[in-house]
């Protein structure tokens, strides 16, 4: 499995993700250069989509999915992947501390190549978020984040599918709003799930952005361009 690479096994509900491996996850899987995920950053987090690729792997792929986190998951925290699935799923840490709110229902695959490929398909999007989907977003708006301490937060997402029967599933943009209130907002981005050229399913992701200030085009321009050199050191 993909995944491998990115966490560690320690027994057969507890797992925990090192700085290293999810440094490289946001990096090189999701295209994702968030300082938070940078190895050494006072704050380190894990990335939500690596815990979204984890849940899904381990308890299977159905036809109705949503993820609530409720708090940020630091480097080398051990966390407890409840055995029994009852369609509803708290991942802890050892103190009982919640990190991840799983629900699902319908249909379930545990087809290890479905399961690859709409997590990829999910992450690779999922890494779209800035600045190709936010700053326009934020522009329209004439608002931004503090590029000295951006705080964006990912909060839940969401999706239905119609039908398991699928193969190499992708994800497209559909929508987006920004929801702003004083020096927060937030921000929803629905997508489409499409396999064989029909739409398969649609999903949300929410976001929430603190600390909002107007809109700087130089200030953005230097993020942007920090941004694409990241990139480029990756090969994305």
């Amino acid at each position: 499995m993909f995944l491998d690479a990115f966490h560690t096994q320690h027994n057969d509900n507890t797992i925990s993700i090192s700085a290293e491996q999810g440094s490289a996850f946001a990096k090189e899987i999701a295209g994702d250069f968030n300082p938070i995920h940078n190895i050494g950053a006072k704050r380190f987090v894990v990335p939500g989509d690596l815990l979204f690729a984890l849940v899904l792997n381990r308890y299977g792929l159905s036809e109705s999915m949503s993820v609530r986190f409720s708090g940020m998951v630091g480097p080398d925290l051990s966390l407890i992947l409840p055995a029994v699935d009852k369609g509803i799923i708290d991942i802890v840490d050892a103190q009982g501390k919640a990190y991840l709110h799983l629900e699902h229902s319908g249909e379930t695959s545990h087809d290890a190549a479905l399961i690859e490929d709409l997590a990829r398909s999910y992450v690779a999007f999922s890494g779209q978020n800035f600045p190709f989907i936010m700053v326009p977003l934020l522009e329209k708006h004439q608002v931004m984040f503090n590029p000295r301490r951006p705080l964006v937060i990912y909060e839940c997402m969401a999706f239905e599918l119609s039908s398991l029967d699928i193969s190499s599933p992708s994800l497209e943009l559909a929508n987006t709003s920004l929801n702003v209130n004083g020096k927060r907002a937030d921000a929803l981005f629905e997508f489409n799930i499409m396999a064989g050229g029909q739409r398969v399913g649609t999903g949300i992701k929410k976001l929430i952005v603190s600390g909002l200030q107007p809109y700087d085009a130089e200030l953005m321009d230097g993020m942007i361009a920090e941004f694409d050199r990241l990139r480029a050191e990756y090969g994305h």
